[in-house]
């Protein structure tokens, strides 16, 4: 084995501020059934109250699962659904093939009153001027399927061809148990699971960063508008203000999104994100009880709020600025030192608990050699705090070197 030297950098105290990700505090990143496994690092956490019959919360930033029950259980996502349609709205916009502002056409099947019975709606009808981005908001916060019919057909030729291109995108995104069938999620064959969804909406909110903003935190939608209607029907009253469905956005701190959904075939659903000093979490719950709208929407929010408060008590993400690497010395190369870099993000996911003092040190070998392609790992950094090592991060070269010219 080659002899290790140890370079320290430096060891700082910072109150506070624990660094550690969740596998190297200890524990196990995933429950299942409901049940949160500690790995033997420390008690375990109490778990959460659910009823929902399919639940996971997950720190976005990571991809660290904090919490599941079921999670690979299927079930139809319901209004769920109108967020891949939305996703490929925002696509569209971003690639320049549509625009937010694009007035779109509304045949008959677009209009509320050719909507299955019991459907939710944006109040689309004949002559109506309206644009891409009113259909967004009538997703977002009314969750129309009308907005999501006529979505559809502004993006593809038909509603059939809309359909395939979600299950297109679904696949692209490793989406293997995601199944769509309709683009509003009025069919019981639209299928998901809470963890597949969750990955879908981490995946969505970088994509689209501006939506939660711009749509998914809009608390009530009015239409249609007198510039909305034909000349002709511009005096008179018509239009409608709707809450969003979202009960949580004016409830708990920092909550800015996401979507909720209802069939009678899956439950009460909700996609529930909220973001607090740099730590944003998501929370999806799939099969809520209850026995009508009012009763069904209260157990949503009651466990939509014990996930994220139980996500906030107990964990956090971490962002800490690496120390200056500097340069490393090499030998037998065309240059006499390497820049290094950290292969690996320093976004962890940690426990409150830990971290009160943060060491830093860099383990190099006592001779690097050349020639050290870039992407070469060289070293190591490792983080540690008063309970023990945290993290050990790899440290790559940032350049070639090339052998030197022994003359």
């Amino acid at each position: 084995m080659a002899r290790r030297f140890v370079f320290l950098v430096f060891s700082l105290l910072v109150l506070g501020v624990p660094f550690s990700s969740v596998e190297a505090a200890g524990f196990s990143n995933r429950v299942t059934n409901g049940s949160f496994n500690s790995g033997g690092f420390q008690e375990p956490l109490s778990v959460p109250r659910v009823l929902s019959r399919s639940a996971l919360i997950m720190d976005v930033n990571t991809g660290v699962v904090l919490y599941e029950k079921n999670a690979d259980l299927e079930i139809p996502p319901a209004s769920l659904t109108k967020l891949m349609t939305i996703h490929l709205a925002l696509k569209d916009v971003a690639a320049g093939r549509v625009s937010l502002d694009d007035l779109v056409d509304l045949p008959r099947q677009t209009w509320a009153v050719n909507q299955s019975p019991g459907s939710s709606l944006m109040f689309l009808g004949p002559g109506q001027r309206v644009t891409l981005r009113e259909l967004i908001l009538g997703m977002a916060v009314a969750s129309g399927n009308d907005a999501a019919v006529a979505t559809a057909l502004h993006l593809a030729p038909t509603v059939k061809d809309f359909v395939l291109r979600m299950n297109a995108e679904a696949q692209s995104m490793g989406l293997v148990k995601t199944h769509f069938a309709d683009p509003a999620g009025i069919s019981a064959l639209n299928s998901t699971t809470a963890r597949e969804y969750a990955l879908f909406c981490q995946q969505y909110l970088k994509l689209h960063p501006e939506a939660l903003a711009q749509y998914h935190s809009v608390r009530e939608f009015s239409y249609p508008k007198p510039e909305n209607l034909p000349e002709s029907y511009r005096n008179r009253p018509g239009t409608i203000t709707q809450r969003n469905r979202n009960l949580l956005l004016d409830t708990i701190e920092g909550v800015d999104g996401l979507k909720t959904g209802f069939i009678n075939e899956s439950g009460y659903n909700i996609a529930l994100t909220a973001q607090r000093n740099g730590t944003r979490f998501l929370a999806v719950l799939l099969g809520g009880p209850g026995s009508g709208s009012a009763q069904g929407g209260r157990f949503r929010a009651q466990d939509g709020e014990n996930l994220l408060t139980w996500g906030f008590e107990n964990f956090k993400t971490l962002k800490p600025e690496l120390p200056s690497l500097g340069p490393v010395r090499v030998y037998k190369g065309d240059k006499a030192e390497l820049n290094v870099v950290s292969a690996e993000s320093l976004a962890k996911t940690v426990r409150l608990d830990r971290g009160t003092n943060l060491r830093y040190k860099i383990e190099y070998p006592a001779t690097l050699i050349a020639p050290i392609p870039k992407g070469t790992g060289v070293g190591e950094l490792i983080i540690s705090d008063d309970k023990g090592e945290l993290e050990r991060l790899t440290l790559q070269a940032n350049e070639t070197v090339q052998r030197g010219n022994i003359f």
